[in-house]
C-alpha cells in the first residue's frame, strides 16, 4: 500500500510539473531570446494572458487544440509587435511600456471573456495524448513523461534547438551582439533594430503559444489573471539560465512541481493547506533569487535603447 502511494505520489507530482512546467518553458526560452538581443520583455505576463483568452477561445467555438494554439501564438505575436514598435522602433522605456502591456491585457481579457461568457466559465474536453511505446508503461515516471500532449514533446525539442542555434548559428552570434555590443554589430552591418524587433517577435509568440497551452492542455478552462505572476517567474527563469536553454528547462520543472504540490499531496493522503501550497512558487523565486543571483549573467545593453553612432 505504501509502495503504492508513493508510486502515485511521484506520477502526480511528476504529471502536474510537467504541465506547469511548459508554459514557463516556453516563456522562459522566448524572454532568454528576447533579453539576449537586449530587450526586457516585462510585458510577458501580459502576452501569456492574451494567449491563454485567444487560445482557449478558439478552442472553444472551433473544437481543435490546435487552432487554439495557432490563435495564442498570433494573439502574443500581436504583442510582441506592439512591444517592438513601442520599445525598439520607437525607443520607449521597456520596464514602463511592458508594464503597460500586463496592466492592459489582464483588463482587455477580463473585459472580452465577460462578454463572451458573462458569468459562466466553461470547460473544454480532454486532449488526446501522444503515447511513446514502452517508455509510457516506465513504473513511476512513465506516464507522467511519456504520455503526453505533442506540443510537451516539442517545447522540449525546442531548448535543444535553441541550444544549437545561440552556439553555432549566425542568428545566436547576431542576438548576443544586440545584447552585448549592438555597436559592433552595427557596424557589421546588422541592423540592431530589426534584430531586437524580430526577437520580441519570437518572445510573445511563445509566450502566447505558452498561455494557451495553461488554458487549453492545463487547465481546459479560462479565468480572468489566470497566469497568476506566471510571466514574472518565467523573466526570472530566463535572467538565472546565463544564457542555458537547459537551465530553463530545469528551473521550469523545478517550478512546476512546486505548483502541481497541491494535487500530489492530495494523492498521498497528506493534508496541507492550500494557501500555503500556493505561496510556494512565489518563495522559491525568493530562495533561488538569494542563492544564484549573484551568478547569473545579463547583457550589458539590456533594457537600453540603441541610437545609431553611439559608442
Amino acid at each position: 500500500m505504501e509502495a503504492l502511494l508513493t508510486e502515485a505520489f511521484i506520477g502526480s507530482l511528476l504529471f502536474g510539473a510537467v504541465t506547469a512546467g511548459i508554459p514557463l518553458l516556453l516563456a522562459g526560452l522566448g524572454e532568454q531570446i528576447s533579453e539576449k538581443a537586449g530587450v526586457l520583455n516585462i510585458g510577458l505576463e501580459g502576452m501569456m494572458l492574451v494567449g491563454a483568452y485567444a487560445g482557449f477561445s478558439v478552442t472553444y467555438l472551433s473544437g481543435s487544440f490546435e487552432l487554439g494554439f495557432l490563435a495564442g501564438a498570433f494573439a502574443g505575436l500581436g504583442i510582441g509587435v506592439l512591444m517592438g514598435i513601442l520599445c525598439v522602433w520607437f525607443q520607449l522605456n521597456q520596464i514602463v511600456v511592458g508594464i503597460a502591456i500586463t496592466l492592459g491585457a489582464e483588463g482587455v481579457t477580463a473585459l472580452l471573456h465577460h462578454f463572451q461568457f458573462s458569468r459562466s466559465y466553461p470547460r473544454l474536453g480532454k486532449s488526446e495524448a501522444l503515447t511513446i511505446p514502452f517508455l509510457s508503461d516506465l513504473p513511476y515516471f512513465g506516464e507522467a513523461l511519456f504520455s503526453r500532449y505533442w506540443l510537451v514533446y516539442a517545447a522540449v525539442a525546442l531548448v535543444f534547438v535553441l541550444v544549437w542555434v545561440f552556439r553555432r548559428s549566425i542568428v545566436g552570434l547576431n542576438l548576443q551582439a544586440a545584447g552585448d555590443n549592438p555597436a559592433a554589430l552595427d557596424a557589421a552591418g546588422v541592423s540592431v533594430s530589426a534584430t531586437r524587433f524580430a526577437a520580441v517577435s519570437v518572445t510573445g509568440a511563445l509566450g502566447g503559444l505558452g498561455g494557451a497551452y495553461m488554458s487549453t492542455i492545463g487547465g481546459g478552462i479560462f479565468l480572468p489573471f489566470m497566469t497568476g505572476g506566471a510571466g514574472f517567474i518565467a523573466i526570472v527563469l530566463a535572467m538565472l539560465a546565463r544564457g542555458n536553454p537547459t537551465w530553463v528547462l530545469g528551473g521550469a520543472l523545478l517550478f512546476g512541481s512546486s505548483l502541481s504540490m497541491t494535487t500530489a499531496l492530495q494523492v498521498a493522503g497528506v493534508n496541507v493547506p492550500t494557501d500555503i501550497i500556493q505561496m510556494l512558487p512565489f518563495a522559491l523565486v525568493m530562495i533561488v533569487l538569494v542563492v544564484f543571483a549573484r551568478h547569473s549573467y545579463l547583457p550589458p545593453a539590456l533594457a537600453i535603447p540603441y541610437y545609431r553612432g553611439e559608442r
